[in-house]
């Protein structure tokens, strides 16, 4: 086996709406595509032996052993490939479940799909799932070592790609409010939402963070001088830089026990606590030293009690936690080092972040503090005698975190509050030592020790004692207020043909509003009247440059066949999504040979519209009306027929819909109806003459209706859109060169050539002269399909070639083009010129007075530019 082609998807697809995470593997099975499992001998049992938890699988028959029943009937080693690839994923600590499987047109190729949690681990498993089937087949199993490299190549690629317990979780608490993010490629930093209501975070720091709050807090000696001069309870210390000012120090604050940290410390790196003797006061100004990036060394007064952290969001206080540094509990028998490895063989435990606590790591500083107390690691414990492990409590370190959120002093409560905003942070941690959290500071000589910024989460949302805190909601609740949205209204328009014109004439109706306007076509994306880069711009890619960037407030999207297949779709829902026709165009090509096939892909659009949006959709194109049925959301039809029998039913029902009744684009509401604009005067129509425009027209129109620009501003924006070089280029752009005129459309399928010619046969004052070719990766039937339609449109034509042949040999297309002429009209005029330019130059100059040139260019820019 062998697989051809690896296909990662990003959002809503072809596959799936719901699940948009998929790999899709194009594989060649070979000689196995015809096997069942049941005829390979012992390979159900080797594959169950060595991945058990394939039992757990339901498979389609949706209870557990599903799939292994299915396996010991008879399934296809791709359906099996599937699986073994959610199962190396899910045993790797990624539960994934979705998956599909679908035959291709070439015998033994088929694509086998399955969802992933990260996408360089779904194609590792999508790789290592081939080749641990093809082993059990070849050899008879698969060696557990190798599996267990596999897993630990899976949980490796898991912990590079991890988030972080903090930013994760505040991610989970926006998948859960239906706010889309994505991870920037700078400084592990998330954005949450589209367009100008994005925002970003950064573990628990925001975009609306006060970077002033962020340097006090980094500077600890600031930090304090500030409480101090608001009277609130701090340590007594001082600041030095070098180490013959150590003993005048400790001598100026009382002496010993004393505390040694660095001035710029985080995450209580380089901090000794309770020293009591020079020798060790000597060994932590080291310490601190090594961790000062400015090299201010911070000695304070080392006050007893316990470590407390308040967590203040937005001027509350949402939780308090007790910090117990690592430590273990004597039983008698075992040395400290075996009490150790006892802990960190605890399922709770993992290394950095992955888990609810961290594994405790033996080092240069808990040798110290081992002797500080008396031990060593091969020291026994009494039964139940504490030994601490480590001088300060932080989770990172191995320490443990008890809730201790509804013990808090109300006092306590309004000196966090009053210290976060002091330091001026939105979300800060805030660390105190006392004795008892449920006594005033004052009665206890308990003091803040650090206001921190970008506070770690993990022991409030899961401490190992006490209730959770879900400390994420107020911390959403902040981003985006009550009333306050994430998304911008984003419309996505796909179809066979007219996807440009009607995603120009969207975004210039929507510019009516006066708002900043970010739109994607096959000619380039765009913001306002900004060109941001050329090219054919209808993908993923392009949809998110959009929607990442802050000063969009609309979104008006192209969405061609090629993107949804390649990597789904760019954004999680839509507001309005158009579907335009379905036609014969790009049939063979990714599996997709049938008009149901390409429908189906571009019903993706319509599907993933918002349950609160509408699927706009062509009442007169069969296959787009069907979507109807797919949609959760609301339906608005157009038609241009007012006697459209699905449009008469919706209305009846209370629907939408822009009807043209040969004169007027008129909205319907139910029985209500608003005419909006004749159409004679909306110049990209040519005065109302081309039909397929006038059904562009109408998509756009009702596509703003429903997003709410006003009837006057669409009848504004219709008046004032020309199908011209600068609006629409390449799109139905009639030009006069003086004896004779030139259209030029990007027209390159048989529907396309329809649509032209309905309009070129209306043409009267000369010749008809067509520049005529297609793209290579076409079918046979369908370039031939153009040559016999140009024999109805035209009184003779130049057939020309593309530049890029995309993979025929050069001339094939064109050969086939004349194929078609020749077979539909076998004395009808032609010349074959392959070079586009020269074909463009020869159909000009050969122009008699009162012709109609019409131009179908590869590339548009050449074709207008040779005209200019």
């Amino acid at each position: 086996m062998k697989i051809l082609k690896t296909q990662t998807l990003y959002g809503p697809n072809f596959w799936s709406i719901n699940h948009p995470n998929l790999i899709v593997l194009q594989l060649d099975a070979e000689d196995l595509s015809d096997r069942l499992s049941t005829e390979m001998s012992d390979f159900c049992d080797e594959l169950v032996k060595l991945l058990p938890g394939l039992r757990e699988h339901h498979g389609s028959r949706g209870c557990r052993g599903g799939f292994l029943q299915q396996m010991q009937e008879g399934v296809s080693i791709a359906k099996i490939i599937q699986h073994v690839a959610l199962e190396l994923q899910t045993a790797a600590g990624m539960s994934v479940h979705f998956g599909r499987i679908r035959p291709a047109a070439t015998p033994g190729i088929c694509r086998v799909v399955f969802e992933y949690k990260n996408s360089r681990a779904g194609r590792y498993a999508g790789r290592a799932a081939v080749r641990i089937c093809q082993s059990i087949i070849d050899r008879g199993y698969y060696p557990q070592a190798e599996l267990e490299i596999d897993l630990e190549d899976l949980q490796e690629i898991k912990a590079e790609d991890a988030l972080g317990p903090t930013t994760e979780a505040i991610v989970n608490q926006a998948e859960k409010r239906g706010i889309p993010w994505q991870e920037l490629p700078v400084r592990h930093v998330v954005q949450l939402g589209y367009g100008k209501y994005q925002r970003r975070i950064q573990t628990a720091q925001t975009d609306q963070t006060n970077i002033l709050g962020i340097e006090f807090a980094g500077d600890k000696q600031a930090t304090k001088i500030l409480l101090q001069e608001a009277s609130l309870p701090t340590p007594r210390g001082e600041v030095i830089y070098y180490f013959d000012e150590l003993e005048n120090a400790i001598d100026r604050i009382g002496g010993f026990p004393i505390v040694i940290k660095p001035l710029d410390g985080n995450h209580g790196r380089g901090i000794t606590l309770n020293i009591n003797s020079w020798q060790d006061a000597e060994n932590a100004y080291d310490l601190a030293k090594e961790e000062s990036k400015a090299g201010g060394i911070l000695v304070e007064r080392y006050y007893q009690g316990k470590d407390y952290r308040i967590l203040v969001i937005n001027g509350k206080v949402e939780a308090v936690a007790e910090r117990v540094p690592a430590h273990v509990i004597g039983d008698g028998r075992s040395t400290i080092e075996e009490l150790i490895e006892d802990i960190n063989r605890h399922p709770s435990r993992g290394s950095g972040h992955e888990n609810i606590l961290t594994r405790i790591e033996i080092d240069r500083h808990t040798d110290e503090i081992l002797a500080q107390q008396g031990y060593y690691l091969d020291s026994i414990l009494d039964k139940d005698e504490i030994c601490y492990l480590k001088a300060t409590a932080n989770l990172s370190t191995g320490g443990i975190a008890i809730d201790r959120t509804d013990e808090i002093h109300p006092e306590t409560v309004w000196m966090a509050e009053r210290s976060a905003q002091i330091i001026g942070l939105d979300i800060a941690g805030i660390d105190i030592t006392c004795s008892d959290i449920s006594r005033p500071l004052k009665e206890i000589d308990g003091v803040i020790i650090e206001v921190n910024a970008a506070p770690g989460l993990r022991m409030h949302l899961q401490p190992s004692q006490g209730e959770p805190r879900d400390v994420t909601a107020p911390i959403l609740e902040m981003l985006y207020p009550p009333g306050c949205p994430c998304l911008i209204p984003i419309v996505s328009i796909t179809g066979t043909n007219g996807k440009t014109t009607t995603t120009r004439l969207t975004a210039h109706l929507f510019k009516q509003t006066k708002k900043v306007i970010g739109y994607t076509t096959t000619d380039g994306t765009y913001i306002g009247e900004y060109l941001l880069e050329s090219g054919d711009n209808t993908g993923r890619q392009s949809a998110q440059l959009i929607l990442n960037d802050p000063t969009v407030e609309v979104a008006v999207l192209e969405t061609a066949r090629g993107g949804i297949l390649r990597s789904g779709l760019g954004f999680h829902r839509s507001d309005v999504g158009v579907v335009l026709n379905v036609a014969a165009d790009h049939l063979g090509l990714e599996d997709i040979n049938t008009l149901e096939d390409m429908a189906q892909v571009k019903s993706v659009v319509a599907e993933a519209t918002d349950d609160n949006g509408y699927a706009v959709l062509n009442a007169d194109d069969p296959l787009v009306a069907n979507m109807a049925k797919w949609v959760k959301g609301n339906v608005a039809y157009f038609t241009l027929n007012p006697d459209n029998k699905i449009v008469k039913e919706h209305l009846r029902k209370g629907g939408i819909a822009a009807v043209y009744d040969g004169d007027f684009l008129t909205f319907c509401n139910g029985q209500d109806t608003i005419q909006v604009e004749q159409m004679v005067n909306v110049p990209c129509t040519l005065r109302g003459v081309v039909s397929f425009m006038i059904a562009n027209v109408l998509a756009a129109s009702l596509a703003a209706y429903v997003q709410g620009v006003s009837v006057e501003d669409i009848s504004t924006g219709l008046r004032t859109f020309q199908a011209s070089l600068d609006q629409t280029p390449g799109r139905m752009n009639l030009i006069e060169l003086g004896k004779f005129h030139v259209l030029i459309d990007y027209a390159h399928n048989p529907a396309g050539y329809q649509a032209i010619g309905e309009f070129v046969s209306q043409w009267s004052e000369g010749e008809r002269i067509g520049v005529i070719g297609g793209p290579g990766d076409r079918r046979d039937q369908d370039l031939k399909e153009l040559g016999r339609l140009a024999t109805q449109m035209f009184d003779w034509v130049i057939i020309k070639e593309d530049d890029d042949t995309r993979d025929r040999p050069r001339g094939e297309a064109a050969s086939l083009i004349r194929e078609g002429i020749c077979q539909e009209k076998p004395q009808f005029h032609y010349k074959e010129i392959l070079d586009e330019t020269q074909a463009i130059q020869t159909a000009l100059a050969e122009a008699s007075e009162g012709s109609l040139v019409v131009i179908f260019p590869e590339s548009v820019k050449r074709a207008i530019a040779l005209l200019k």
